[in-house]
């Protein structure tokens, strides 16, 4: 990978690329307040970085396999610090649903042998970390989404929705006052919807540079969420939103 430093723009740009495979400069344009040229010159950037090809009117991944290490790769002091945070909140005897992503990740990778929580993920990630520390684990089947490693669709959904679970951490790529938490994938979404029902408490684990935006598909309004975990402070509207809300901010 890479070790030419990116922008937080530069990074949600890969981050949305590592779920889709792909990015068109119509979306792009959606999502930030700057011009075409602007974005061109992210996406030339990219390239030079060895991490995307462009195309016409978009870029693509190179390879199958980019998606995944690239987004792992991204913030990783970052959503490390974040993880740790997360794992240490959990209290013994919960049940826990953590979704598929680079920063939900962390979360499985703090948590300590044996400890007496059951774990409910639909990540096949989620569930390789946790194959080895002897934590109770429910790993929900459904339709494999390649470039996160999760299972979705109805017989997912199916299974989620008869559980009563005590917490639920769930990533998102966008945090705006306007659509509230949003997420590329439409399938994905589904079950983050999903989950935030069943749960009787919403975590939100994300970066800095998804505060401010947005993506195509919301799950969740900020009034939904009972704690967020970023590693930096939001400001402005955002920042008043979230206080109105009363959302308890973890800043890592």
């Amino acid at each position: 990978m890479s070790t030419i430093p990116l922008n937080p723009r530069q990074q949600q740009i890969l981050e949305r690329m590592a779920l889709d495979g792909e990015v068109k400069l119509v979306e792009l344009k959606a999502m930030f307040d700057v011009t075409e040229m602007t974005l061109r010159r992210d996406l030339e950037k990219l390239e030079l970085a060895g991490l995307l090809r462009r195309t016409f009117g978009g870029a693509i991944l190179i390879g199958n396999d980019i998606a995944l290490k690239d987004r792992t790769g991204v913030m990783m002091e970052e959503k490390m610090r974040m993880g740790q945070r997360a794992a240490a909140s959990l209290q013994e005897g919960e049940s826990v649903f953590i979704d598929g992503g680079s920063t939900t990740l962390q979360i499985a990778r703090f948590l300590q042998p044996e400890m007496d929580i059951t774990v409910i993920t639909n990540a096949l990630n989620i569930a390789t970390e946790l194959l080895n520390k002897q934590i109770p684990t429910i790993v929900v089947g459904g339709m494999l989404v390649n470039r996160t490693a999760t299972m979705v669709g109805p017989m997912t959904a199916s299974w989620l929705g008869t559980m009563a679970i005590d917490r639920v951490f769930v990533g998102t790529t966008g945090l705006s006052v306007k659509h509230g938490f949003s997420n590329s994938n439409m399938h994905e979404t589904e079950i983050k919807r999903l989950v935030i029902r069943q749960a009787a408490e919403v975590n939100v684990i994300m970066d800095h540079t998804k505060l401010g935006m947005k993506d195509l598909f919301s799950f969740a309004t900020i009034g939904e969420v009972d704690r967020l975990f970023t590693d930096r402070e939001p400001e402005g509207e955002l920042a008043a939103a979230l206080r109105k809300e009363s959302v308890d901010l973890v800043v890592c």
